[in-house]
């Protein structure tokens, strides 16, 4: 029976899209036959929502007399009602994108959710005009630019997937491939070493329009555990239009709206759910004008939390009272950035969840994530991020500060990878303690010492050898002064590059915020005022190994020509040292790359 109803939901909808209204069904024939009557589109598109209506009745009626003893929910909870709903939003975004509204208490728990009671018309205006778009100046022109304070914790997200795409998986941009899903666990590069192209100027826009749709499927899915997506869009704009005509619509259609309440939200948002990525991807790229406006942002939130589901939203959190807009500047609070993020809008950044006994707990990160956070916070001891938002898969994080959120890449995927001299000589010293027998002390004996070589592969020359056995025990500092001498192929430490076992590196930071570039390179045409844009700096990193004493750290620095490949042993310039340079952000690296010495050119990258 359930069967034959969703066929007749199906054939309902059909004749409902139909220029003719749908005839009512007769038990005899029509006598004469009449010629059909055209009606107009809106009016198509009533007669359709009443038959949709017609149905829906029919089945809760259907249910109530099946089942008389259990009363139907009104609330949202798994029951038929629920079921029910869930098949007509899928075959309706299946036979056309009708998109539906948010009912009253809907409406009203998600604007309470986001915003709180008492927000204020600032922060409204704030989360109402920034749209997700592209920066028009050349030099940063790959990036999302902001506007308004408050949005940052959306548009840097959105941010790092999308420079996921450009830098890593660039062939799935190519014309065409927009809405074929990336398959994440069959990535092409299979965390191999890949070094990007550097080539942010000269990124056609189609290429990068792709990558932002692509990003923003990703992440919708991922709040719906990728099982479902959840787009909202707005009731007032014609979805059939295409290209400039949609652009013109929605501008029009924005002129004189806002969001002061949770009514004013449900007069306007349209919803769809997609369980197809495919289907998804194409809904976004045909609305992609309507992310691009004022209300991007927020509309993008919005689907985030309703792919989630909002019942799943307030249970991830700790405390569910507070708005996930924080007060008083409208900032995005971390359950929005780590919704985003690992698809769980959970509060804190550690790995797992914290016993704090008696049954509480506080919830952190589960799974590895694609790109990654990392924190001024940290380095003020205000808080551990764990390793899987520390440690993503691709070499991107966002940055948290006290007010803003920007974006930290590298074009390497090799430069999370172990210090590989630091890995060898963790490998000896560990042999070296196992045959310790001094209770620390640092010395073994011969015996002991042929082991070791034996089992690290270290092949020491007789002469040194000798020296070393005379005394009848080996002590580790005499033993490590001559590793540092002893060649690699002879299992030695010696470095051939000359940089001593420094691993060294480019990283690119990004902020989104329009800002004045302080060097007064970018001025006006009538070079009185600077320009306001958003912010790309490129970084030298150099991080010594564990055993460099502080005095030494920058010793031995590249030469800012040099590529990525030094990291991996190859020769490399080694110039006179550079003066180390400090900013907010060498704080945040170094949150993971323990003592990184950083150099930049220009004016210091700014976290706020």
């Amino acid at each position: 029976m359930a069967d034959q109803e969703e066929e007749d939901l199906r054939m309902a909808l059909r004749m409902s899209m139909q220029n003719s209204p749908p005839e009512p069904k007769r038990s005899k024939p029509r006598e004469t036959a009449a010629a059909p009557e055209v009606v107009s589109p809106e009016d198509s598109r009533r007669l359709q929502r009443e038959v949709m209506a017609a149905a829906a009745e029919k089945r809760i009626l259907a249910a109530k007399i099946a089942s008389p003893s259990k009363p139907t929910d009104t609330h949202g909870s798994p029951n038929k009602i629920a079921d029910f709903s869930k098949k007509q939003r899928e075959l309706g975004a299946q036979e056309r994108n009708l998109g539906l509204k948010l009912s009253s208490d809907e409406a009203n728990q998600l604007f309470s959710m986001v915003f709180g009671s008492g927000v204020s018309k600032d922060i409204l205006a704030q989360w109402s005009n920034q749209g997700i778009r592209f920066s028009p100046d050349p030099e940063t022109s790959m990036g999302l630019v902001q506007h308004e304070g408050g949005p940052c914790g959306v548009l840097a997200t959105i941010q790092a997937f999308v420079l996921k795409y450009l830098l890593f998986f660039p062939e799935e941009l190519d014309e065409g491939k927009t809405n074929v899903p990336q398959k994440l666990a069959t990535g092409r590069l299979s965390m191999g070493h890949y070094v990007a192209s550097d080539d942010f100027v000269s990124l056609p826009e189609g290429v990068k329009a792709r990558a932002l749709v692509k990003s923003m499927g990703e992440i919708l899915f991922l709040c719906g555990s990728n099982e479902r997506a959840v787009i909202a869009s707005l009731d007032t704009i014609g979805h059939d239009a295409e290209g400039s005509a949609m652009d013109e619509i929605v501008g029009k259609s924005l002129g004189d709206l806002s969001i002061e309440t949770a009514s004013d939200l449900q007069k306007i948002l349209r919803v769809d759910t997609y369980t197809s990525q495919t289907s998804a991807l194409l809904r976004i790229e045909a609305i992609l004008p309507i992310f691009q406006s004022r209300m991007g942002a927020l509309l993008f939130l919005i689907s985030a939390l309703l792919s989630r589901g909002l019942e799943s939203v307030q249970a991830d959190r700790d405390d569910p009272s507070l708005p996930l807009v924080t007060a008083p500047f409208g900032h995005a609070s971390q359950e929005i950035v780590n919704l985003l993020l690992c698809g769980k809008a959970v509060p804190n950044v550690f790995d797992g969840r914290m016993d704090l006994g008696g049954g509480m707990f506080l919830k952190g990160i589960s799974t590895s994530v694609e790109v990654g956070f990392l924190t001024l916070l940290e380095s003020l001891n205000f808080c551990k991020v764990g390793h899987h938002l520390k440690c993503p898969k691709w070499p991107i994080w966002v940055v948290g500060s006290e007010s803003h959120y920007t974006v930290l890449f590298a074009l390497d995927t090799t430069v999370q990878d172990e210090n590989a001299l630091e890995k060898r000589e963790s490998q000896i010293r560990k042999a070296f303690d196992a045959q310790d027998r001094s209770g620390g002390g640092g010395f073994i004996s011969v015996e002991g010492f042929h082991q070791v070589l034996r089992e690290t592969s270290i092949k020491l020359p007789s002469e040194k050898l000798d020296h070393l056995c005379s005394t009848g025990f080996i002590v580790w500092s005499e033993f490590w002064q001559i590793l540092l001498d002893l060649d690699e192929s002879l299992g030695g430490l010696k470095d051939s590059s000359g940089l001593m076992g420094k691993k060294v590196f480019d990283l690119y930071h990004f902020n989104g915020i329009a800002k004045s570039d302080l060097n007064g390179s970018h001025t006006n045409p009538g070079g009185e005022t600077p320009v306001q844009r958003p912010r790309l700096t490129k970084l030298r990193v150099s991080v010594p190994p564990k055993w460099t004493p502080e005095e030494f750290m920058a010793d031995v620095v590249v030469s800012s020509g040099s590529s990525g490949n030094e990291a991996s042993g190859k020769s490399t310039e080694v110039t006179k040292p550079e003066p180390t340079q400090h900013a907010p952000l060498v704080d945040c690296i170094r949150t993971h790359w323990e003592r990184a010495v950083c150099s930049w050119v220009g004016d210091p990258p700014s976290i706020v």
